[in-house]
C-alpha cells in the first residue's frame, strides 16, 4: 500500500541521516552524544583499576574522539564490561542503509582474550548464527591484544558484505550465497527493512532529532 510504502521511505531517510553524521536515539543509547560526550570520573571506584578496565575506558575515549566511520559504541549502563553498538550496511551492497545493534561483553582477561560479541538485531548471513553470535577468526583463533573495539566492529562491518561460506555458521545463508546470489541479497534487504523498524520506527520519529532530551540522559548513564 502507498502507507506502507511511505512508512518505508521515511525509515530509509531516517538510516541515511544517520550514516551521514546526525546523531539519532539509536546512537544517543549506542554511543556518545556529540554535543555532550559523557565524562568520565576523576576518581573512578577501585573496580575500575583493573587492566582490563583500564585498557576500556582508553578504548572508550578513543570511540569518542576518533569513531571509524559506519560503526559506534559505548558501556551499558555502569559497566564499562558491557557495551551496545552500533554497525550501518556497507554503501553500495545489499546491507545498505541497515542499522545493525550489537552487544560487545568483555572479561578481566581483556585484551589477551576476545569479547564475546552478538548481533541483537536478527541477520541472515552465513558467518552468523541464529542466537546472533559471529564466526569471524579475530573473535577466535586470530585474537590479538592489539585489537580494540573499533577494529572488531570495522571487522564484522566488512564482513557483512564479504562473508566466507566455506566455514558457515547459517548453512542455508552459506548455499544461497554461493548458488542463488539474487536470493540471499532479497532476504538480505528484508533483514535490513526489518532494522528499521527494530529502530523504533513505530515511534512519532520526533526523537531522532534529540528534541526531547531523553536521549543525552540514557548517554550521560553510561559510565556515571
Amino acid at each position: 500500500s502507498s502507507e506502507k510504502s511511505a512508512s518505508c521511505v521515511a525509515a530509509r531517510e531516517r538510516s541515511k541521516r544517520r550514516k551521514s553524521g546526525d546523531l539519532p536515539a539509536v546512537l544517543a543509547v549506542y554511543a556518545p552524544s556529540k554535543e555532550a560526550p559523557p565524562v568520565v570520573s576523576a576518581s573512578p571506584a577501585p573496580a575500575m583499576s583493573t587492566p582490563a578496565r583500564r585498557r576500556l575506558m582508553r578504548d572508550f575515549k578513543r570511540m569518542q574522539t576518533d569513531p571509524p566511520e559506519g560503526v559506534n559504541a559505548a558501556p551499558m549502563d555502569s559497566d564499562i564490561m558491557k557495551w551496545n553498538a552500533v554497525i550501518f550496511g556497507p554503501e553500495d551492497t545489499a546491507w545498505e542503509d541497515g542499522t545493525f545493534k550489537l552487544t560487545v561483553e568483555f572479561t578481566e582477561e581483556y585484551p589477551n582474550k576476545a569479547p564475546v560479541v552478538k548481533f541483537v538485531t536478527t541477520m541472515y548471513h552465513p558467518n552468523i548464527y541464529a542466537d546472533g553470535s559471529i564466526c569471524l577468526d579475530i573473535l577466535q583463533n586470530q585474537w590479538s591484544p592489539i585489537y580494540d573495539i573499533s577494529a572488531i566492529l570495522t571487522s564484522i562491518q566488512s564482513l557483512l558484505c564479504d562473508p566466507n561460506p566455506n566455514s558457515p555458521a547459517n548453512s542455508e545463508a552459506a548455499r544461497l550465497y554461493q548458488e542463488n546470489r539474487r536470493e540471499y541479497e532479497r532476504k538480505v534487504k528484508e533483514v535490513v527493512e526489518a532494522s528499521w523498524a527494530d529502530d523504533g520506527e513505530g515511534g512519532d520519529g520526533d526523537d531522532a532529532d534529540g528534541d526531547d532530551g531523553d536521549d543525552e540522559k540514557a548517554v550521560t548513564t553510561a559510565d556515571d
